[in-house]
């Protein structure tokens, strides 16, 4: 299992891994999700209202044989529409 990539967002995380089919996408994202709040969780959360609660959901989908160019590109046009939130609503 690689880290290929990873961004983080003020409120949600982009993680692209490259993983053997072997590894269920739901055991990568509880496994991710629990190292990284426990580690966070200990070194920087003094009280139960600063500690990192993931949500429940996540995403998970398959890239195939496609370019790092190509995520990173995805990435970048995700980090465009979170700083222009109205982009893609329909206009009143």
């Amino acid at each position: 299992m690689e880290i290929v990539d990873l961004t983080v967002q003020s409120y949600h995380v982009h993680l692209f891994v490259s993983s053997p089919p072997k590894h269920a996408p739901s055991l990568l994202a509880n496994w991710f999700k629990g190292i990284s709040s426990r580690k966070y969780n200990h070194r920087h959360a003094d009280h139960d209202g600063e500690k990192i609660k993931w949500a429940r959901g996540y995403y998970a989908g398959t890239a195939g044989y496609v370019s790092s160019e190509t995520v990173e590109k995805y990435i970048q046009r995700h980090e465009e529409d979170e700083r222009n939130p109205m982009v893609g609503f329909p206009r009143l």
